[in-house]
């Protein structure tokens, strides 16, 4: 299947996704039977060493498997973690190699997995084999070196944007913030805790319009009560690299004492 067919078909399912969620009031919180498959387990340590620079295999998939990357520059103690979910049709590799760049000037270590399958398991309306495969590579990256509990942070691009609104709502008792590059829409779950989140999207996306996603998803995320930070830029369904510097800046940079945890 070509990934411009996965992509028209993710398109199509978001739109039907897109009308269930604002039916439904655009109610982001609501109890669902989906939310124990949706949870992730693996939480992170800040008794281990630091990591060493370098991009290595996951090592725990046969065939699709995906990338651990740790820059050269990381700051001293505990590192903040992204972990980067790509588009339908796509590849821990080639979301990694478009935002390589931004991802180098984070100053934090990057898990990107590859889908078991063409796209991410809830755009079909269920959770399965990519939380547990996100989970597997959690808890792998949380048993090599120190997190930063504070700095756990989900990212993805299009179909993948959507996916990690999901997982940031599910499991926000694991990341603190959530980055999300022209999103769909945001697919079913119970809501844990209250992520912050960083939201960009083109005028011109004519795989995903602007009007019937980002300028939806934005405004029901900040009546359920997110923090939500939103960038329209002028272009299509793309990931400005001054706007995926500023979002991963964003997402890395210290805090306060958080009064929500």
């Amino acid at each position: 299947m070509s990934n411009l067919r996965v992509a028209r078909q993710a398109a199509t399912l978001y739109l039907i996704g897109l009308t269930v969620f604002t039916a439904a009031g655009c109610s982001v919180g609501q109890s669902q039977e989906l939310q124990s498959r949706g949870r992730l387990t693996a939480r992170p340590r800040t008794d281990l060493g630091a990591a060493g620079a370098g991009a290595t295999a996951l090592g725990i998939g046969r065939g699709r498997d995906g990338l651990l990357i740790v820059p050269a520059k990381l700051p001293a103690g505990p590192v903040p973690l992204v972990v980067l979910l790509h588009g339908a049709g796509g590849s821990a590799s080639g979301i990694a190699a478009r935002l390589s760049a931004a991802a180098d000037s984070a100053g934090a270590v990057f898990v990107v997995p590859d889908s078991r399958g063409p796209t991410w398991d809830a755009i079909r309306g269920d959770y399965g084999p990519d939380v547990e495969f996100i989970d597997r590579a959690l808890q792998r990256v949380f048993g090599m070196f120190a997190v930063d509990p504070s700095r756990v942070i989900v990212s993805g691009f299009s179909d993948g944007a959507s996916y990690a609104l999901a997982l940031g709502r599910m499991n926000g008792d694991l990341f603190t913030r959530v980055v999300a590059f022209s999103p769909g829409f945001v697919p079913s779950g119970s809501a844990v805790g209250k992520p912050e989140v960083f939201i960009t999207h083109g005028d011109n996306d004519r795989i995903l319009p602007l009007e019937s996603t980002s300028l939806r998803i934005v405004p029901a995320l900040i009546r359920a009560g997110y923090p939500v930070t939103f960038r329209q830029f002028t272009g299509g369904h793309t990931v400005p690299e001054n706007l995926a510097r500023d979002a991963f800046a964003w997402a890395v940079a210290s805090r306060p004492a958080d009064a929500r945890r």
